[in-house]
């Protein structure tokens, strides 16, 4: 059980400033200091402190956040959204971590020491082909530790790009240990006492030679390899060495199948002995774009340090992403792969490099238009644009996620009116779009909405309003921002002047940065904060504190940040910016189409579907966070539809197959989000989406998205075919696509320059400053854009220093490994909008709270048949429905309602307070809302409405308390005497796709009367 937990509210302001004992704080290193709370970057500007909440965990944490580091840790802003953030940002377990999910082993830190667990097969739950889950879930095979170790907590001591450092203490023994993706050796550093392994299972050892010992724990076979001149002793399922009083030990995760003989065990062992003592001490990835090829070359570089000897090079593990486009390895591949969540991993000995050559498949600001530009599809795209021009950015909740979703309808707009000549929309959108972002970027004392604001102490740039736990949880930046930056990145080709350093281009480079800062020497933000390295992609939550580790759930938001920054760095010139998102793009276009589409095949046979909605560290499920549908479900990994979303038709089969599906799980063809869905089926059969587009005009227009630009988009798709991958063009923004063996040339030129484009057959391509040129089956040009500088700059590229690492240290006892799982929810009305992150908390969550004082007002508790009655107490529970599609903050059809009427008492001029019991059991994700309203009078007319900030419950089962120190999401009208009235309290699942239990008799209503 995790131990204790708090949320609460960080205090915003000039305390946010002040550090506590031992801690760093990062201060703004923009070149203007901070006055009045506000720092200014070129003409825009942020706020110096949080003006709005701030990170929550643990009381340690949220007094320090670097309360789970060491003394010697790496100094500078801290590392989130990683697979092992939870040993650093403690959340539920405030002594150890969640589980580990390093693959091919998965780790568990105890008070003893670190659980190692080789999950070989998946578990499966929920409905085969409907909504469901698999998880490589983490049981405990052996723990590593040292003999009486009794860790009060596990903290980081180090960490490198894949790699990290956990490490215990209790004041008597220590112990460090280093653990990383794609290594199946663990190495660990002992002081206090002998190395102790132990299992809750039957121990079998099979090989027993002097210091190397092989056995078999849990069913999963190990090496454990002590110092030269050491031995073992085996008592039962004990196993103990006093390593010779050199302290160190490594311990291989060897890749054998449950019936291998003893003899193919001790090969097993004999192929990887020989890279034991080599401990991995630095890990480091570089990257190289080279556009003329298409390709991003990326070298993973892994450090050793030998232990004794001369041991060179460890054994690792590659991803199937890693494998596909593998170029050059630096050791031995063996003949065993390695079972994983994301399929079979090749395995590598004495390997000190590897590189692998992904291709970049190119994007584009938008489609080009040589279908709808003349005749009837022209005269469809004019009637369409004038109606979207009627309200090109409609904001729907003005935080951070759904100005940008706003932001980038009306880059569409704009890029279609500009293909068509249409200035007057074109400019007059572009206005809205500066100054939106112009607002969002500057600061000013007390601006507390609509701004970005720094904290040095986690090192993070927080949008306010944030949403979905971008401000409570960290999650998302990368979702959000990149939706800013892809804005900004079309503004900048028009308004040049405004994208310049000396104006609003340096914040947004701050917001690049935070969430994915692609400059090693930054001292504000952490390196690639959202993106995995190793992994390929990103992680959406901040903190990765669950059972099945971290997760992300819309990849192809993820790519809009990348394909925005290199649209960006074109735009002004920036080749490190452009290089970084080619990098991000590249290969995480590879992990989506083997993870989430499944070209690896590691879904599991029997769980029913070709294609994921969310990726966990130890699986996968095909569900979201907000909705059971599966329009949803498919849909959360194509949305926004962009040309930086090219790469979703990389396989145009898969594209087809993967509608089909959803339509058979649907059963029947989609009911909403249609748009979203038949522009993916564009990409891989235009034509039948052109026909069911067609054959559908009154759809429900997804939120982000607007009917000229799904007819712009399917309509010429038709026309130009599916992606060509077989031909590439030497610049970022081009692509060609291919009907019936016809080939179309599109590229962009986003400079203030004439530009030549040379494509891999030979094809060469003139594109004018501030145009889209096609030839081939069409030719075509359109565009009026001024363009960004002529030629690039080059900033220094995010090659890599390594980063500090710790030795090995192992603690903490194996946490229970129930993996989050969504159940169904109802099928929403209207079209939902997803979006992101795992358990997002957008309020605070104190765990105690004050009951209401019924001295000080008029108490009301739940009672039943939706009343509110004078006295709490009342036996049983409420149950609430999972939530139906996205929150606006709205009270849904399913809400439960209480009232009490006829009710007469004077106002005290206080404020409404309530102390309602939750609880949502194991269930991950769900977030409830009250709205309160009185009718003074009894007329019928709600007099004063009040709808609180939703309550993100936890995934631990037991009560938690639900009250007005949440704060409120909005309010309207003012509260009088109360003469007849009445008062109605709603509640709903805001977010979550599991029910949450109310507990009647200890909730109550303070209302400000007497």
């Amino acid at each position: 059980m995790p131990g204790p937990w708090s949320r609460r509210r960080v205090a915003a302001g000039a305390a946010l400033a002040v550090a506590v004992a031992g801690a760093l704080v990062v201060v703004p290193g923009d070149r203007s200091t901070a006055a009045d709370g506000v720092v200014d970057v070129g003409a825009g500007s942020y706020a110096a402190t949080p003006v709005g909440p701030t990170p929550e965990g643990c009381d340690s944490v949220e007094a320090d956040p670097r309360a789970a580091l060491t003394d010697d840790a790496p100094q500078g802003p801290l590392p989130t959204n990683d697979w092992w953030s939870s040993l650093l940002y403690k959340r539920l377990d405030c002594r150890m971590s969640e589980p580990l999910h390093a693959h091919p082993a998965s780790y568990q830190p105890t008070p003893g020491g670190l659980g190692l667990s080789t999950p070989r097969e998946a578990t499966l739950s929920g409905t085969p082909g409907g909504i469901g889950e698999f998880h490589f879930t983490f049981v405990q095979d052996v723990v590593v530790g040292v003999a009486g170790l009794d860790a009060p907590t596990v903290q980081v001591a180090g960490w490198t790009d894949w790699t990290v450092t956990p490490s215990w203490s209790d004041g008597t023994r220590s112990m460090r240990a280093t653990i990383g993706h794609g290594l199946p050796t663990s190495w660990y550093h002992l002081e206090g006492g002998d190395a102790l392994l132990t299992s809750q299972h039957d121990v079998r050892v099979w090989e027993r030679g002097g210091a190397t010992l092989g056995f078999t724990a849990n069913g999963h076979d190990y090496a454990a390899f002590a110092p030269s001149g050491s031995s073992w002793q085996v008592s039962g399922s004990t196993l103990r060495s006093s390593l010779a009083g050199q302290g160190y030990l490594a311990v291989t995760a060897l890749a054998t199948d449950a019936d291998a003989t003893d003899a193919e065990r001790a090969a097993a062992l004999d192929a990887v002995a020989g890279s034991a003592f080599a401990e991995v001490t630095s890990t480091v990835a570089t990257y190289d774009y080279d556009a003329e090829d298409a390709v991003v070359r990326t070298t993973y570089e892994i450090g050793t340090t030998p232990l004794e000897g001369y041991a060179d090079g460890a054994v690792v593990a590659l991803y199937p992403h890693q494998q596909r486009y593998l170029t050059d390895v630096d050791g031995a591949e063996l003949d065993a792969t390695y079972p994983s969540p994301r399929g079979t991993m090749a395995a590598y000995a004495g390997t000190t490099s590897f590189t692998t050559a992904t291709p970049f498949t190119g994007i584009l600001p938008e489609i080009p238009a040589v279908a709808t530009s003349t005749g009837a599809g022209r005269a469809t795209l004019d009637r369409l644009l004038a109606e979207a021009a009627a309200d090109p950015l409609p904001i729907l909740r003005a935080d951070t996620y759904w100005t940008g979703k706003a932001l980038g309808r009306a880059t569409r707009i704009i890029e279609i009116a500009d293909q068509l000549g249409e200035t007057e929309v074109r400019d007059r959108t572009l206005g809205l779009v500066r100054d939106t972002l112009t607002d969002w970027f500057t600061a000013t004392p007390g601006k507390s909405e609509q701004v970005f604001a720094y904290d040095g102490r986690w090192g993070t740039l927080i949008g306010y309003p944030a949403s979905y736990g971008s401000d409570t949880e960290l999650n998302d930046h990368h979702f959000h921002y990149g939706y800013f930056v892809a804005a900004a990145a079309t503004l900048a080709r028009f308004d040049p002047q405004w994208a310049s350093d000396e104006q609003y281009g340096g914040m947004v480079d701050l917001l690049i940065r935070d969430a994915n800062g692609y400059d090693r020497d930054e001292t504000r933000f952490p390196y690639l904060r959202d993106f995995d390295i190793y992994a390929g992609h990103d992680w959406a939550s901040g903190h990765g504190a669950f059972a099945a580790g971290n997760n992300q759930e819309s990849s192809s938001e993820g790519q809009n940040f990348a394909g925005a920054l290199v649209q960006w760095g074109e735009a002004t010139g920036d080749t490190a910016v452009r290089d970084a998102g080619a990098y991000l793009y590249a290969t995480q276009a590879a992990a989506i189409q083997e993870y989430w589409f499944d070209q690896a095949g590691a879904i599991p046979e029997g769980f029913g579907h070709t294609t994921l909605g969310m990726v966990w560290g130890d699986g996968g499920t095909y569900s979201t966070w907000f909705s059971a549908d599966p329009e949803m479900i498919q849909g959360i990994n194509t949305l926004p539809i962009t040309g930086s979303h090219l790469y979703l038709g990389q396989r145009p089969d898969d594209v087809v197959a993967n509608y089909a599906e959803l339509v058979d799980v649907n059963g029947g063809k989609p009911s909403v989000w249609q748009d979203i869905l038949w522009s993916y089926l564009a990409l891989g059969d235009g034509d039948e989406a052109l026909r069911l587009l067609e054959a559908d005009p009154g759809y429900a227009v997804e939120e982000g998205e607007s009917r000229v630009h799904t007819y712009h988009w399917v309509a010429n798709l038709a026309a130009l075919g599916t992606l060509d991958t077989t031909v590439h063009g030497s610049s970022p923004l081009s692509a060609v696509f291919v009907e019936d063996g016809r080939r179309t040339y599109v590229a962009a030129n986003v400079t203030s320059q004439a530009l030549t484009v040379r494509f891999s057959d030979g094809t060469r391509l003139e594109v004018p400053a501030g145009r889209t040129v096609t030839t081939g089956a069409y030719t075509w040009s359109g565009g009026g854009a001024v363009g960004g500088p002529a030629s690039p700059t080059t900033s220094p590229k995010p090659t890599a220093s390594p980063k500090p690492t710790a030795s090995p240290k192992p603690t903490t006892s194996p946490k229970p490994t129930t993996s989050p799982k969504p159940t169904a929810s109802p099928k929403p009305t209207t079209s939902p909008k997803p979006t992101t992150s795992p358990n997002p908390t957008a309020s605070p969550k104190p765990t105690t709270s004050p009951k209401p004082d019924p001295s000080r007002g008029l108490l009301l508790a739940f009672g039943g048949n939706g009343t509110l009655v004078p006295a709490p107490g009342q036996p049983g529970t409420i149950q609430l429905a999972p939530a139906r599609g996205v929150d606006t903050a709205t009270e849904p059809s399913g809400a439960v309602v209480l009232q009490a009427r006829g009710l007469t008492a004077t106002a005290t001029g206080g404020s409404t307070a309530f102390d309602v019991g939750l609880d949502a059991g194991s269930h991950v994700g769900n977030g409830t809302r009250v709205s309160v309203q009185y009718d003074l009078t009894g007329d019928g007319t709600w007099d004063r409405v009040e709808v609180y900030r939703y309550f993100a419950t936890d995934p631990v089962p037991g009560t938690e308390r639900y009250t007005q120190t949440v704060g409120l999401d909005r309010a309207t009208g003012t509260l009088g005497d109360l003469r007849g009235g009445t008062v109605r309290v709603a509640l709903w699942n805001a977010i979550g796709s599991a029910p949450t239990v109310v507990t009647a008799r200890d909730s109550v209503l303070e209302l400000p009367f007497r």
